[in-house]
């Protein structure tokens, strides 16, 4: 996001706000994206995600009242909020702020009242996680305006928390702290179960990451995201009744004949199927990274993408559509990435490849579902932080 949509914002913060002595402070948090291991980071599994350059900034200021003066550029709206904080069904996007308040204030802290204005540039229900960065800047912003000295892992599980508990999305831990921890030009990987996690530089050298938006629009809250998580969590219940090691599903290591025999709806048992290979899948996209072997990593990204649309059941139509087309274009990997039920697809291919690519396959894509493609090449950026003008 640049300076001058920064400086626009100024103003219209003081428009609405009005000018004091005390300058707004500006704050930003990043999309990411994850290379692997999808689904599986609130079952205990490692993932590999980045923080890219979309972004979420917001200008915050304390008001020296007990009330939360929210305002959204994105949907042209203003918002106040008073305690008892509860869900806004007219205005939801403000529910991730207010969660967050209430999850900061469950440790103990005070939120004194604040004046709030959040723009974006992430293409919402795209999958890059909009909302993870709206959580995680918030949090931030308050922690850094009052001086909370939370720490920026802790500042990741509040916005989980707040997905959680307030807007009432069971998502795992892998957006938020990527975009908490995220640094410029490395990814991580993230053990969900732990939260230990270490930085990763790889050389693509000819080769680059892309993103295909398929424009087909999903929210979490209303679909069947939290019903997957259901399902995971009633098969690992049944395994655990024959084989009470296992604490997590990720970390289930049985033969067909075993899973068999724990009862598993035909439902459970394609959820347990996908979860359990992303575990070797993760670990081959690793190792491929590390030391270039970008075949066998393309060959896992399109290998996890068929487990999540036909084991996992997170797909959709069109995300189908642009992942096959892309495997008989010769592309070395692809594969949906986010939550799913749209949203954007990631791509693995030599750099020379991309423009022939775009042409084919946004005018197939519009006959097929009278729908645009929209291509984002990106970089790996630095996680949450304050911006200075």
């Amino acid at each position: 996001m640049d300076s001058f949509r920064s400086k626009e914002n100024l103003n219209q913060f003081e428009s609405l706000f009005g000018k004091t002595k005390q300058l707004p402070r500006l704050f930003q948090a990043p999309a990411r994206i994850n290379i692997i291991g999808e689904h599986v980071d609130y079952l205990g599994g490692t993932v590999l995600p980045a923080a890219i350059n979309f972004a979420v900034q917001v200008y915050i200021r304390p008001n020296n009242t007990s009330s939360y003066h929210l305002h959204s550029v994105t949907h042209n709206e203003t918002v106040e909020l008073k305690k008892p904080l509860l869900q806004n069904s007219k205005s939801p996007w403000s529910d991730y702020v207010a969660g967050v308040i209430v999850e900061i204030e469950k440790k103990g802290h005070t939120v004194p009242g604040f004046d709030f204005l959040v723009d974006g540039n992430i293409p919402q229900g795209s999958g890059l996680s909009s909302s993870a960065a709206l959580e995680v800047v918030t949090g931030f912003a308050i922690q850094e305006t009052f001086g909370l000295r939370i720490p920026k892992e802790e500042i990741a599980l509040i916005g989980q928390r707040a997905e959680n508990n307030f807007v009432g999305t069971k998502c795992g831990i892998m957006d938020q702290f990527i975009i908490a921890v995220g640094k410029e030009n490395d990814c991580i990987s993230l053990n969900t179960d732990t939260l230990k996690y270490s930085y990763h530089h790889f050389d693509l050298g000819d080769y680059e990451f892309y993103l295909i938006n398929s424009n087909v629009k999903h929210n979490l809250k209303d679909s069947s995201y939290n019903n997957r998580r259901a399902e995971c969590e009633s098969a690992l219940i049944k395994i655990q009744t024959n084989h009470p090691k296992f604490t997590h599903l990720y970390d289930v290591d049985l033969s067909d004949l075993e899973i068999s025999n724990c009862h598993l709806t035909e439902e459970e048992g394609k959820r347990t199927k996908h979860v359990t290979s992303e575990r070797e899948r993760t670990k081959i996209v690793i190792n491929g990274l590390e030391s270039g072997n970008f075949s066998e990593v393309g060959s896992a990204l399109f290998r996890t993408h068929w487990s999540l649309s036909k084991d996992f059941e997170v797909s959709c139509p069109e995300t189908d559509f642009i992942v096959d087309s892309l495997e008989n274009a010769g592309v070395i990997g692809a594969r949906m990435i986010g939550g799913g039920f749209g949203g954007c697809v990631l791509v693995l291919d030599k750099k020379d490849h991309f423009s022939e690519i775009e042409e084919v396959l946004k005018k197939s894509y519009q006959q097929k579902f009278n729908l645009a493609l929209d291509f984002y090449k990106f970089q790996i950026s630095d996680g949450v932080k304050e911006i200075f003008l």
